[in-house]
């Protein structure tokens, strides 16, 4: 007994020296020499930290490179995985490292060709950046390849051609470009493939379907066009697809239905057309199925009701039309259905009733009608239901109210009438937190049995009909946003009461009521010391005065008082409101802006709207301190003077801007706006030529300088405006011939009631490809300008133009020959 325990001893003991002597002595030197010399390659910033997936589970990055010493042991170093055996490199995995560079050479990858066995190479969650070398081709050994989640940048799908034993491939989420050509079909060992979110463009190869081991399949979010290929349902293994947010077009090819193996397929956010083919009821293992905001139109194949294992299908933002299919009522297993924004019609569909698993139902924006049915207790799982911008009719189902796990309801924007009842579920315990009835034709009054809906954060009681108590509403201490607007039964509304019984409340919307406003400046900064709002929409509410009260509100960050009766100035302890974003003050009777007590200006405002107003004088300097401006509308006021230099202090942030139809005068500024994409001067009194820095607009999309007094030659010049859409010069002092420009984007062109001259030239419009009709007198008999008399030939390309975008030269001094010819009639429309 005893010398068989001590032979087994023995025996264990030489297994364990056996093994400790190998694990000692695992790292090659030169491998570990490899290792170090590749290190110094990339810092460490540990400031660079991610929240990184790993195996499901979220952790941060750390510095695994840290470890890695000229005396230790390089098979214990952090990411590194030697072979027991052969004692190589087998795998290094440097993710979430915090690593910071790039590779400077081609030299930094050749190092690690001097491992030989090195199979996996992961670099993924770090902060790299630029190109990848070529010399990546070298490590011909590899079978897993990881770069995503840096700022990788360039080509680097040809380099990795080199590669043919690669079986994982990801490159998501970095700024890679380039097209997939024909070296595709070398992966024949290929199984994960995710190029995501990067700028790869160009069509997918005939030749992937040569890769008949593939799983799964990411092209997402990248530039990708064309129609999806045929061979792609050749890749009889692959497990998921996902084409989501590019621009693929067509049709879906019916070859996808022999994918039988497929779990997921996105093909989501492109510009697939016609009807979703019948053959995806062939994917019987298919979980999740999303076709949405495509350009899919006919209706939802019946088919896709033999999915039994379905669990979650978006068809939404598509021109659907028809029922929802009866044999969707066998979608036992599924528990999201969103198939909003369509032109679905029909009644409630009743086939959803024996969706048993259903949490998530999204039918709005559609034109069913019909009641809702008063057994949709059926969905006893369901906690979201949206159905708003329908036509429902009837009454609304108590029952809607005894779903257990109910959190929203979204029914705004039917034709539901008669009273609310809650039914017998409306305790402190209740789930629901958003309640959405507004435009609707309810009357009687809300129930009071509403303060019970302790959890209530959204509250939407639009277009009520009869009158409300607001009282009922105080124990709602959780409302964070409540909508009261165009209450036709309330005749007035304290704005300072209803603040002051939400605590919590961000967002108040009152437009379209009669709203009443304390003036007594010390009350209302008694009563509400510590009312915070974020969001408030006092839009058409008769108000006279500037509300007071909003002095306070510190983390104000959107305000429309618009199309009200506000008289005055604009008062100057706004513009110190730190969070105040959007502001809306056009449709008043302001005069002015309040600038003495100005000190220190909000930081972060970025749409300012000030149009059909009172205002007079210059435009005011303080607009130009506005430094996160984006949008500036003061377009029909009485501003005079000149477009203030200062505005220039706006040029990377401005984007839209209007002054229209004031009196402005002198010339356009000559500041490079190269963030604006509209820019609005028509109807004023401006001179002068066009400003040679509008080429540097590179953002520019609209172009108006109708009705001034602007005397130049046409603009040719701004065709290397590469986004304009839009060019309207009409009414002017424009003068010359017109000469030919490729505007590549142009779809508007108004350059009547100027003085241009001269032949337009034959070929004038063959580059105006985004053009689809002319504004012009014309006559399609002989393709001729007419008026009093022949002005010019049309060149015949104009009328191969599609139709739908305008040309507008009428009104134009021609030259024709010898003789100068005016067209005095009115164009056709």
């Amino acid at each position: 007994m005893t010398l068989s325990f001590l032979f087994l001893f023995i025996f264990k003991f030489q297994d364990v020296t056996a093994f400790a002597t190998t694990a000692r002595h695992l790292c090659r030197p030169g491998q570990r020499n490899v290792l170090l010399e590749f290190k110094k390659v990339f810092e460490i910033r540990r400031s660079s930290s991610k929240l990184c997936n790993i195996n499901g589970r979220i952790v941060g990055s750390y510095p695994k490179t840290e470890s890695w010493g000229n005396n230790s042991d390089c098979c214990y170093w952090g990411g590194v995985t030697c072979d027991a055996k052969s004692k190589d490199v087998i795998k290094l995995d440097l993710s979430c490292s915090c690593l910071h560079g790039r590779f400077h050479s081609n030299t930094s990858l050749v190092r690690l060709q001097n491992l030989p066995s090195l199979k996996t190479l992961d670099l993924s969650n770090n902060y790299l950046y630029g190109q990848v070398p070529s010399s990546i081709g070298k490590l011909s050994r590899l079978t897993s390849l990881s770069l995503s989640n840096n700022r990788f940048s360039g080509e680097i799908l040809p380099s990795v051609e080199n590669i043919p034993r690669l079986s994982f491939l990801r490159l998501s989420n970095n700024l890679f470009s380039g097209q997939i050509r024909l070296w595709i079909g070398n992966f024949s060992h290929l199984t994960f493939l995710d190029l995501s979110s990067n700028h790869f463009a160009g069509q997918i190869p005939f030749s992937i379907g040569v890769l008949s081991q593939l799983t799964s399949l990411s092209l997402s979010d990248n530039q990708f066009s064309g129609q999806i290929p045929t061979s792609l349902g050749n890749l009889s293994h692959l497990t998921s697809l996902d084409l989501s947010s590019n621009q693929f077009s067509g049709q879906i090819p019916s070859t996808l239905g022999k994918l039988s193996h497929l779990t997921s397929l996105q093909l989501f956010a492109n510009q697939f057309s016609d009807q979703i083919p019948s053959s995806v009821g062939n994917l019987s293992h298919l979980t999740s199925l999303h076709f949405s905001h495509n350009q899919f139109s006919g209706q939802l194949p019946s088919s896709i009701g033999k999915l039994s294992r379905l669990t979650s299908l978006d068809c939404c933002e598509n021109s659907l039309v028809g029922r929802i299919p009866s044999s969707f009522s066998r979608l036992n297993q599924l528990t999201n259905l969103v198939v909003n924004s369509n032109k679905l019609s029909g009644k409630f569909p009743i086939a959803l009733l024996n969706l048993t698993k259903l949490s998530y139902l999204s039918l709005s924006n559609n034109r069913f009608t019909g009641t809702l049915p008063p057994n949709i207790t059926s969905l006893s799982n369901l906690e979201f239901i949206s159905a708003y911008d329908n036509a429902f009719v009837g009454p609304l189902p108590s029952s809607l109210f005894n779903l257990p796990a109910l959190t929203s309801i979204y029914l705004t924007n039917n034709q539901l009438e008669g009273s609310l009842k809650f039914g017998n579920t409306s305790s402190p315990s209740s789930k629901l937190r958003v309640l959405s009835l507004g435009s609707n034709k309810f009357k009687g009054p809300i129930p009071s049995s509403i303060s019970k809906l302790a959890n209530l954060e959204v509250l939407d009681i639009s277009h009520w009909n009869s009158h409300v108590d607001f009282s009922i509403f105080s124990l709602l201490r959780s409302l964070q946003r409540l909508y009261l607007s165009h209450l036709r039964a309330t005749p007035r509304i304290d704005l300072s009461a209803i603040l002051s019984c939400f605590k919590s409340l961000d967002l108040l919307d009152l437009s379209g009521n009669h709203v009443f406003l304390a003036t007594n400046k010390t009350t209302v900064s008694d009563l509400l010391p510590s009312v915070v709002i974020s969001n408030l929409n006092l839009s058409g509410c008769g108000i006279t005065e500037f509300p007071e009260l909003l002095r306070t509100q510190t983390l104000l960050q959107t305000l429309d008082i618009s199309n009200n009766e506000i008289k005055g100035q604009v008062p100057g302890w706004l513009w110190m409101l730190p969070n105040l974003g959007y502001l809306d003050l056009s449709n008043n009777t302001f005069i002015g802006f309040e600038t003495s007590t100005i000190r220190k200006l909000s930081s972060v405002l970025g749409h300012l709207f000030g149009s059909n107003n009172n205002f007079s004088g210059e435009v005011p300097s303080l607009l130009c301190e506005l430094h996160s401006l984006r949008t500036l509308d003061l377009s029909n006021n009485n501003f005079s003077g000149s477009i203030p230099l200062c505005m220039g202090n706006l040029k990377s942030t401005l984007s839209v801007l209007n002054v229209r139809q004031n009196r402005l005068s002198g010339c356009l500024p000559g500041n490079a706006f190269e963030s604006l994409r509209s820019f609005d001067v028509g109807h004023n009194q401006l001179v002068g030529k066009l400003p040679r820095s509008l080429v540097h607009f590179s953002a520019l999309e609209v172009l108006n300088v109708e009705s001034n007094m602007i005397n130049d030659t046409f603009p040719f010049w701004l065709n290397s405006l590469q986004e304009l859409k839009v060019l309207v010069l009409r009414s002017n002092a424009f003068h010359g011939p017109v000469h030919q420009a490729a505007f590549l984007k142009l779809q508007i062109i108004d350059i009547s009631h100027n003085h241009f001259s001269g032949i337009l030239p034959s070929d004038y419009f063959v580059n105006l490809r985004k053009m689809s009709s002319l504004e012009v007198n014309k006559d399609r008999s002989n393709l001729k300008y007419t008026g009093e008399a022949a002005i010019g030939f049309v060149p015949g390309i104009v009328f191969g133009l599609a139709i739908g975008y305008i040309l507008v030269c009428y009104k134009t001094e021609w030259f024709s020959g010898r003789n100068k010819h005016r067209s005095r009639s009115t164009p056709t429309r």
